[in-house]
């Protein structure tokens, strides 16, 4: 039976896509140099808790919403039909943006921090052989933000099989009986998860179980309608959580073990705080949604590149870290939605970045 569409899911998350612009530009002036980002200025501490601030949340809320829309697609559609479209929309535009987009950054990165004096074909060769840490601020090889295409890819084919037992074996079990207070208490597993297969800070254990709570349980009805009735209450713990992290991260400097475990609390409790105050406030249908749900994914793919090139010229103005910021947001901004609206007039470039004429 297909499943009604909850068009607060949709709205999550390209708001949350769009996030991207000012918390990447953020970064620009967060952390320290070569380890910051692909290029950095300097550490402004309110950009530098404003990104830290954002960073536990926004990634995890997005594999949760994908685990809620999976739901939703095979209610519509068949296994053959979902891996087919997930090839398309993923996997595809993961190898084109790592090919095409990512050595952009790199390269820029090395121009930046190292002083890099050839030319970009000169550079390109060396971006697929250069391993170090996988960020790709120093120039080496990295998926950049595209991790989260590959992961995304992955964790739909290796959850699939889980799907089709519990269809066949336990249809009937739901969890529509669960309390509240064991709903804020499940970041107890993810934070179990955040130690199973982290790459470079990335786990694939903890986004797996991200997508399958959102696929099994925060999709249940019964369940979102008790995070909606207590959203005010998530929201206090959230922001009470979300200030403590920070300070603890940005003005002292704690690095403890046990700040994993208030890291993933506090993304945690921003899902769902963003889950009860979407179904309050978003919980349905504009034209604007229509172009942002589809667009979203390929602004997602081109956006980095983009703002990282900016941000390089944007850098060299003397208008001050606001006007800097303000500067690399807009313009990154305005030049990605025209790049998009290029190429999905473009067939060959639409394909390779997954852009379907129907409704996503």
């Amino acid at each position: 039976m297909e499943m009604e569409r909850k068009y607060f899911v949709d709205r999550l998350r390209w708001m949350a896509i769009l996030l991207l612009f000012p918390f990447h530009a953020a970064q620009i002036y967060s952390g320290g140099e070569y380890y910051g980002f692909y290029i950095w200025s300097h550490t402004n501490m309110a950009l530098y808790a404003f990104s830290t601030a954002v960073y536990p949340w926004y990634m995890t809320l997005l594999f949760v919403l994908a685990g809620m829309s999976c739901k939703y697609a095979l209610s519509k559609r068949t296994i053959k039909q979902f891996i087919q479209e997930r090839t398309k929309k993923l996997f595809i535009p993961f190898l084109f943006g790592l090919l095409v987009l990512v050595p952009i950054m790199t390269y820029t990165a090395n121009v930046y921090f190292h002083w890099y004096a050839g030319t970009y074909w000169q550079y390109y060769p060396t971006f697929f052989t250069t391993f170090t840490d996988l960020t790709g601020y120093d120039g080496g090889f990295t998926p950049a933000h595209l991790w989260f295409l590959f992961y995304l890819f992955i964790i739909s084919l290796i959850v699939l099989p889980i799907i089709l037992l519990q269809k066949k074996y336990s249809a009937n079990f739901q969890f529509e009986n669960i309390s509240y207070i064991c709903i804020l208490f499940m970041f107890i597993p993810e934070w179990l998860c955040l130690y199973i297969i982290n790459i470079g800070g990335k786990s694939l254990g903890q986004f797996m179980f991200l997508f399958l709570i959102g696929y099994f349980i925060l999709s249940n009805e019964n369940v979102l309608k008790k995070i909606k009735q207590y959203r005010w209450i998530s929201t206090i713990i959230f922001i009470l959580m979300g200030v403590l992290y920070v300070y603890l991260y940005c003005f002292t400097s704690v690095r403890h073990l046990w700040m994993d475990g208030l890291y993933v609390a506090i993304g945690w409790m921003g899902i769902v705080t963003m889950l009860g105050i979407g179904q309050s406030l978003w919980n349905m249908h504009r034209w604007y949604d229509d172009y942002w749900n589809k667009a979203s994914f390929p602004i997602y793919i081109i956006h980095m590149s983009v703002l990282v090139v900016i941000g390089y010229f944007i850098l060299k103005f003397p208008v001050g870290v606001i006007g800097q910021f303000s500067l690399i947001v807009m313009i990154s901004f305005i030049l990605t939605i025209l790049i998009y609206e290029i190429i999905k007039r473009i067939p060959v470039l639409r394909f390779f970045l997954g852009i379907s004429k129907q409704k996503i």
